[in-house]
This record gives C-alpha cells, sequence and structure tokens, in this order.
C-alpha cells in the first residue's frame, strides 16, 4: 500500500473513486504520492492517493470528494482560513442561506476578517421585538477553546433547527450572533499545548484587547485597537441584550462590575452592579449547567464558590469588554472560563464540547426573561435612544433601538420603568415580571412638544455615572 494522507475536513462528501493506469517511468517514484484539493468545491479536502506496482505499470486510485453541504466539524483546531471556509465557502451559510448570515464587523491589526455569523429565522430581516445575543471567543489569542465551541455552536445550531424542538423555538424567536475569533492574529502565533503562556494572548500591536475599552471608572486618553472600535461598532448596529466572552486559564463564570472607582493593580473588591442579581444568575445558569464549572474545581490554586465569582473581587482591570458591554451597551454580558489550561491538546476538545454545549444554550435561553417593549409617539412611532432605567437601578441606563425597541433581563418580581426621550415628557410605567414570562410594555410618550435638548456628554457626564456607581459598590462578600 502506498501513503495516506489527511487533511482536517471540516464538511462531509460524496466520495468518487478513479483507478488509473500510469506507465512507468524513470522519473517516478513510487513511495511519491499527490494530494488533490479542488478549491472550488471545497478550500480543505480529505484526500487519499493509493499506489499499486504491477507488471504493466503502475495503478494509481484517487480518492476524490465533492461537497454535499452537510456540515460535519472535527475535533481539532482550525486556522483563520479554515474557519473562515467553514463559514463562507460552500459550507453553513451555502447550506443553511434562510438560517445563517455571514457578516464581518471590521479587520484585524494585520488586515483579518473579524467574521460573525448570525443564526435565526430570517437572519437578515428586521423581526420586531425580537431580542439579540452574541457570543464572541478567542479574545486572547491564545486561549482557542472558546473558538472551538463556538464553532460546534454553529453546527450544532444549524443541525438541531428541524429536529430539537428547544432550539426550533429559540432560533425562531431570536437571533445569534457569533464571533469565533475576535483576535485571529494571536492565534496565529500561539502554540498548543502552552498552558500558562503569553504568546499570542495580544493582538499583533501588542495589545490586550481585554483591557482596550473604554473604562467608565477611570478616564484614559488613548486610541482604541482595530479589533476594539470593530466591537464598539458592532454594539452600534445590534442592540444586544445578553452575551458573554469565553476565555481560558481557569474554570469560572465571572461577572461585572470588573473594576471599580479607586482601583489599584491586584486589589480584589467586591464592585457590585445595580444589577448584581441578574448577573450572578446568570452566571450560576452557566456554571450549574457545566457539569465541573460549579464544583468548584482546582485549577492553578483558585477555587470559586459554585464556579462564580464577581470580576473585580477576582482582581480588577481596567478596559474590560463585560463591562464596556453592560455599562455602555446595555448588554447583560459576562466573562466565561472555560478550560484551566489555555491551550489544551486537541484531544481535549471533544471533552470541552461536551461539557459546555448544553451550558451554552441554556445560558442564551435567558435572554426571554425580563421585559421588552416599544417607545413611540403620539402618532405610534418609536423613538429612538430613548433613556431607560429601572428604579433602584438607576445608575446603568439602557436605550431604546433604531425603532424605539427595548429589552431588559430581570428576575420575577415588581418593577418601575422611567423612559425620557428629547422634547418628551418623562413617563413612568409600573410593571411585573412573572417566572418564564417576558413582560411586554408599549410606553407612549404623548406629544413630544417639549424643547428638545442636547444630552451631556464628556467627562462630566462620565463622572456623575462614576459617583452614582460608587453607591452601589458594596465591600467583599
Amino acid at each position: 500500500m502506498g501513503k495516506k494522507q489527511k487533511s482536517q475536513h471540516l464538511c462531509s462528501a460524496n466520495l468518487r473513486l478513479e483507478v488509473v493506469r500510469v506507465r512507468p517511468s524513470e522519473d517516478y517514484n513510487l513511495e511519491s504520492t499527490v494530494e488533490y484539493t479542488i478549491y472550488e468545491y471545497l478550500p480543505v479536502l480529505y484526500t487519499t492517493t493509493m499506489v499499486w506496482p504491477d507488471f504493466v505499470g503502475v495503478v494509481v486510485a484517487i480518492l476524490t470528494i465533492s461537497y454535499s453541504g452537510v456540515a460535519v466539524l472535527d475535533f481539532q483546531y482550525h486556522n483563520n482560513s479554515q474557519v473562515e471556509s467553514f463559514l463562507l465557502l460552500r459550507s453553513i451559510t451555502t447550506a443553511y442561506p434562510n438560517l445563517t448570515h455571514l457578516y464581518s464587523i471590521g479587520r484585524s491589526v494585520r488586515g483579518q476578517e473579524l467574521w460573525v455569523i448570525a443564526i435565526g429565522r430570517k437572519p437578515t430581516e428586521h423581526i420586531p421585538l425580537r431580542p439579540h445575543v452574541k457570543y464572541t471567543g478567542n479574545m486572547h489569542g491564545n486561549e482557542p477553546v472558546g473558538r472551538e465551541l463556538l464553532l460546534h455552536l454553529v453546527e450544532h445550531l444549524v443541525q438541531s433547527y428541524s429536529t430539537n424542538n428547544t432550539i426550533e423555538d429559540f432560533l425562531d424567536t431570536t437571533l445569534v450572533h457569533l464571533l469565533p475569533s475576535l483576535n485571529p492574529d494571536g492565534f496565529d502565533v500561539s502554540e498548543v499545548g502552552e498552558c500558562n503562556g503569553v504568546d499570542g494572548r495580544t493582538n499583533q500591536a501588542h495589545s490586550d484587547l481585554n483591557r482596550d475599552f473604554p473604562d467608565f471608572f477611570i478616564h484614559r486618553d488613548y486610541e482604541p485597537q482595530p479589533e476594539t472600535k470593530a466591537v464598539m461598532r458592532w454594539n452600534q448596529m445590534y442592540q444586544f441584550s445578553l452575551c458573554a466572552n469565553f476565555h481560558g486559564g481557569a474554570l469560572v463564570a465571572s461577572y461585572p462590575f470588573d473594576n471599580y472607582d479607586t482601583a489599584q493593580h491586584s486589589s480584589p473588591y467586591y464592585s457590585r452592579s445595580p444589577d448584581n442579581d441578574v448577573l450572578r444568575h446568570l452566571s450560576l445558569v452557566y456554571s450549574r449547567t457545566h457539569p465541573e464549572m460549579h464544583t468548584e474545581p482546582l485549577c492553578y490554586g483558585e477555587r470559586f464558590p459554585d464556579g462564580i465569582t464577581n470580576g473585580a473581587f477576582w482582581y480588577p482591570i481596567q478596559g474590560g469588554m463585560q463591562d464596556y458591554d453592560y455599562i455602555q451597551s446595555g448588554c447583560m454580558g459576562i466573562t466565561l472560563e472555560v478550560s484551566c489550561c489555555k491551550y489544551p491538546q486537541p484531544d481535549e476538545l471533544a471533552g470541552h464540547w461536551d461539557k459546555n454545549r448544553d451550558a451554552l444554550i441554556n445560558y442564551l435561553l435567558q435572554v426571554h426573561m425580563g421585559v421588552k417593549g416599544v417607545i413611540i409617539d403620539a402618532s405610534g412611532r418609536g423613538i429612538e435612544g430613548a433613556k431607560l432605567t429601572i428604579q433602584s437601578r438607576e445608575v446603568v441606563p439602557f436605550k431604546s433601538s433604531h425603532d424605539g425597541e427595548f429589552w431588559r433581563l430581570l428576575l420575577p418580581g415588581q418593577y418601575t420603568l422611567q423612559v425620557e426621550a428629547p422634547g418628551c415628557r418623562t413617563q413612568t410605567v409600573d410593571f411585573t415580571v412573572d417566572d418564564g414570562v417576558v413582560s411586554l410594555l408599549k410606553v407612549n410618550m404623548g406629544s413630544c412638544t417639549e424643547p428638545i435638548t442636547t444630552p451631556k456628554t464628556g467627562v462630566t457626564k462620565r463622572k456623575n455615572i462614576f459617583l452614582k456607581i460608587w453607591q452601589y459598590i458594596k465591600p467583599p462578600q
């Protein structure tokens, strides 16, 4: 038998075996093989050439693979071109055109696309009051387990849509946005097996992307990296209600705040947000669904009660993405550390998927809790950019979307919503959130005849927010 070579295959295939008789020649090496790759159909193919000598010539059997349209993702690390191919070229988006939409939010320092795949019914259409959720992976290039989890989640969602009622109902009422790699440049220079290394953690410009967002506790004058700017624009494109970003090096769900007003490097302090109850609930949903996270496993000497922690109580950071998502964009978000080893061996990936699969789904299902609704004027038109606050949680306001829609995750209870819009009278609405039911509100601001004023911006507004936030920060518990 001759040699057999196998490349990482991303899609299942139809097989065709061709047998060709070749005359022997002086320069033909029976030990050599030919690898055929047909980029027109699939960029990554399983290709085999088998060689048998005979008395007349050489018989070469060429195994050709053609595209079948059904994704089969292996448990290996996939480089950036393979990720792009899996999502784009005659693969997921081609096989599921009515359920998926691929778009780029920008490019890395080296010019690599930051691909996002949106999954849900009619993904390119606006469906009123449909919430948007997002997962971001591989923010640190040398922590790629989350990257692979999100690729497998893509496959799991599209293939389960017609066979799993829970997933079908969820994707009919939710649009899921998955960014497998925010730091493709860092991934390129990281190495498998490096559990505690730092090579590839930063982007090409040596910037830690999870320290690069505007911080609302400590003002900084700096220019964000291209990847950071891409996420900031992304948050403006869609009004995300629920989000999470994936890391490695621990096994814990961390929730805001990540920082506090007088934070010093490596000075833990419980930095409580006004939505502490909701964020703890979200963290516990993930950790308790994960078979190990909630059991407080020991990772490099660290244990976390119930598998969760307040970010600043673990260690404070400046410029973290989860605080930015929460404070600036109104998205309830946490950080998920999903592997003790930052870059484990490939043979561990299947186990990580098995442990995280249900947690990934259960976490996203939490978007359908709390309240949602629309802010309208007297003519029934949606009011964009209205400022909304929940009584006793005013420190972190949120805004209505382009169409006047809003979403807010809340636990069961009694609440009061306050709505402010330029030129309109402030409105307050009392409402109840019941377990398992999303409350639906329509707030009519009436005739907005009052003079329109420009909201305050800049450092003064930021300082006012700091003072309000400080009132909610409690000592460590």
